[in-house]
């Protein structure tokens, strides 16, 4: 399986494409014409586009408070130039994020994809009264002990009476976050099966539509059996960073469950157990997180539900190398940058680790007349994870329209 991830802007906006095998996305011919929503993505892909701004300004209260602007255009000049998306992933609700004349591209009665935003976002999102509320959703607050703060995304098997695949999405925010920019969104992807296997005995509940995705609200009744586990996750030992001496010892967490009653998954309570195991692969898995968090919020993320998809190692981390700081009482820290991300990445033995939110906008407005940038480089990032245990780490700066597949 595969994880394309495309730079559509020099900022924090990103198209992540998981495909059960490496997927070849649609040409630059496709692209520079604007046909591409014609294309047909392979059987078992889950794509994700992340806070879309493609082009124009962003304003704050008031242009004299903040105005920004891109200073390299976007690679796509419209977003009907890239195949629709299964999720639209909104982060916050600043407009750099939340970018209404971006939005607005988007089909409003799309039967593919579903908005899922922070949950002031949302509540901005639904006050542009253009897309069909059934559309947008907001975002759960991550708890291990609240199984539905997981959304999850059915996917049909590929073959006939194969295993089906799964994505899933998490909301981890900051505790006290007076400016609302701190937080982490996990993602993980599990391929449905592509490979004949003998048949196990199923059930006779089937999905009710060929359609290889599914919106919250057209998820299919649950299959009530299943397959067996992926293998353990690996055990971090001896994290400089970490408070607990082993914080990924495997452990089977509580089975989780979607939006609703009516929108089951392909798991029940009733069904699973310690000893059930919910597939025979890994899990790709994403944190995005482009102000940074702290770590100390996600380790309960990542010890419970990372551990229990076997989503470990962390696949790709995006986030950050700058450090940005107002003073206090202008909010305060704005993106954590290098020091903040170089603890996600060692304590989740991130594969990867993309730059994320570094552009050098224009910038203008009494905002920004006090902040404080210390920008890092590739090199500074590579050193400082050599300090500690993360020197495997693939740091990378992807320009405007450059793409990267990352594999299981």
């Amino acid at each position: 399986m595969s994880l394309t991830v495309k730079h559509l802007n020099g900022d924090t906006t990103f198209l992540l494409t998981f495909a059960p095998n490496e997927f070849t996305p649609p040409s630059p011919l496709e692209s520079q014409y604007g046909i591409a929503q014609q294309y047909q993505q392979p059987p078992g892909t889950f794509s994700i586009l992340v806070d879309p701004w493609i082009s124009g300004v962003t304003t704050m209260w008031h242009p004299k408070f903040l105005l920004s602007k891109h200073t390299s255009p976007s690679c796509i000049h419209k977003l009907s130039h890239i195949p629709e998306p299964n999720v639209v992933l909104v982060s916050q609700d600043k407009p750099d994020h939340c970018h209404e004349a971006t939005l607005r591209q988007l089909d409003p009665t799309s039967p593919i994809t579903t908005i899922l935003a922070e949950p002031a976002a949302a509540k901005r999102i639904r006050g542009f009264k253009f897309f069909n509320p059934e559309m947008v959703h907001s975002l759960r607050i991550y708890s291990e002990k609240k199984p539905d703060s997981v959304i999850r995304f059915y996917i049909p098997p590929v073959i006939p009476g194969g295993t089906p695949g799964e994505a899933t999405i998490s909301f981890i925010p900051a505790k006290m976050d007076v400016v609302g920019t701190h937080n982490a969104i996990g993602i993980t992807y599990r391929p449905p099966q592509t490979a004949y296997n003998p048949p196990r005995p199923r059930s006779s509940r089937t999905p009710s539509s060929q359609s290889s995705f599914y919106r919250l609200s057209q998820l299919p009744p649950a299959p009530q059996d299943l397959p067996l586990t992926p293998p353990e996750s690996p055990t971090r030992q001896n994290s400089a960073m970490s408070n607990t001496s082993n914080p990924f010892s495997y452990g089977s967490g509580p089975p989780s469950s979607t939006f609703s009653a009516r929108q089951r998954t392909i798991s029940s309570s009733s069904s699973v157990t310690s000893t059930t195991r919910l597939h025979s692969e890994k899990a790709l898995s994403v944190i995005y997180s482009p102000h940074g968090v702290d770590y100390s919020l996600i380790r309960a993320y990542a010890s419970s539900h990372l551990v229990a998809t076997a989503a470990l190692p962390l696949t790709l981390l995006l986030h950050s190398f700058d450090r940005v700081e107002n003073p206090w009482w202008m909010g305060g820290n704005i993106a954590a940058g290098l020091p903040g991300g170089v603890e996600i990445a060692q304590n989740l033995m991130a594969k990867c680790w993309i730059s994320a939110h570094d552009e050098d906008k224009d910038n203008s407005g009494i905002s920004v007349m006090s902040v404080k940038t210390r920008k890092y480089n590739k090199q500074e990032v590579r050193e400082m994870l050599r300090q500690g245990q993360g020197s495997n780490v693939d740091v990378t700066v992807l320009g405007v329209g450059a793409e990267m597949v990352l594999k299981a």
